[in-house]
């Protein structure tokens, strides 16, 4: 089949800048290179540092990329605002799609597939005689969202990355026969390879760790929504602990002034009680992820929004921790009781996080069997096991 995806209109594919999203694409092309499936053409933001990208040189894929940058591109977003005003999207996102989708129409695709976007689906007004597709990443199908009958009448499918997700969608047509539910993988080998005892031993010291330390890992972006602060106040709770220790992979707390935020400034007052046992790595690349996360003992990742599926614990499990988290969204997909610890999420949360590190702080037998369980069930998340479920759908159309 002839495919064409249609990109977010914000970060490039290849991932050369990160994303979820753009990630999970690579995966699938990835896949496609090796295995000669389909004649796939990719419509991604231009960036400098795709250039010389591997992906490129694919026999079945190919890249079409969109200028964004230059004076000139510029120049036509600001017109195209003027003349078209507010649309579904920013107009920066609906110019991508109008110059992507102008190359498209000059082409015949058997399938229209939409990364995240539903809301492109609107403008497909011509028919081109393809199938249009929805990758749906996120939350945003469901009976509240603007719109949302027509850009349903106008998908033949929507593929899901969880079962929440799914049950989002069918509460516009609870009849819904339109969505499939493909749950996301990630590069296993990236992850399991990384972790050595050894490398905890070597590595620990260079971020102020010792060996007798039970860290505590929270990977994510430092927002409210990941429960970040419950985290700080169950630290609070520990502080009679010293040896327990948080490392925090994500945005700074203390970066650049000019970004910090109220909630930002109130983490700050509520760690500092703390502050000698927690750590801030900052933002690193996701290459580096792995490392650090061989560095723990646990994971805690206390999500307190409906996180669509839960990348990050099947990353924590990938490496052999036992993670605590919350019943949110698309978590309890991920984990099992054997390899996790899943909490409720209210007002008692800091404390009920607290008591669970606590407990497998002073079991560690609990905790090797919990590392076990965490591995055997990481490995139902290959990336390899997520592309050929994806083209499988595809290919039923």
């Amino acid at each position: 089949m002839k495919i064409a995806i249609l990109t977010s209109g914000i970060l490039p594919v290849p991932a050369v800048q990160g994303g979820a999203v753009e990630n999970l694409i690579d995966f699938y092309l990835e896949y496609n290179h090796q295995h000669k499936l389909h004649d796939i053409t990719v419509y991604s933001v231009a960036d400098k540092a795709v250039r010389n990208h591997p992906a490129l040189q694919s026999d079945v894929n190919h890249y079409v990329f969109i200028d964004m940058d230059s004076w000139w591109a510029k120049l036509r977003k600001k017109w195209y605002e003027k003349r078209h005003g507010k649309e579904y999207y920013h107009y920066s996102i609906e110019y991508f799609f109008q110059e992507a989708f102008r190359h498209v129409s000059e082409e015949y695709y058997d399938i229209l597939l939409i990364e995240n976007r539903p809301g492109y689906a609107l403008k497909i007004s011509q028919d081109l005689g393809s199938k249009v597709v929805i990758h749906l990443h996120n939350d945003f199908m469901n009976a509240d969202t603007p719109s949302i009958r027509d850009i349903y009448k106008r998908t033949d499918k929507i593929i899901c990355i969880s079962e929440y997700i799914r049950g989002r969608v069918q509460t516009i047509y609870d009849t819904d026969r339109k969505c499939a539910t493909v749950m996301n993988g990630i590069n296993l080998k990236a992850f399991t390879l990384e972790y050595r005892p050894h490398y905890k031993l070597k590595n620990r010291p260079h971020y102020k760790l010792k060996d007798d330390d039970f860290v505590l890992v929270f990977s994510g972006r430092v927002i409210p929504a990941k429960g970040i602060r419950s985290l700080i106040l169950a630290m609070n709770e520990l502080k009679d602990y010293p040896n327990i220790k948080l490392m925090i992979i994500g945005g700074s707390f203390y970066g650049n002034e000019a970004r910090k935020t109220p909630f930002i400034e109130e983490l700050i007052k509520l760690s500092w009680d703390v502050r000698q046992q927690i750590i801030f790595t900052g933002f690193k690349p996701y290459q580096e992820i792995p490392s650090l996360l061989s560095l723990a003992d646990i994971a805690v990742l206390p999500s307190i929004w409906e996180e669509p599926l839960g990348l990050t614990c099947i990353e924590a499990m990938a490496i052999g921790l036992p993670v605590i988290t919350t019943n949110q969204g698309g978590i309890p997909e991920t984990v099992t009781a054997d390899c996790a610890v899943m909490l409720d999420v209210d007002e008692t949360l800091p404390q009920r996080i607290a008591t669970a590190i606590l407990d497998l702080y002073e079991h560690p037998e609990k905790r090797k069997t919990m590392s076990e369980a965490a591995k055997k069930r990481s490995q139902l998340f290959s990336k390899e096991r997520y592309a050929r479920e994806f083209f499988e759908v595809l290919e039923k159309l």
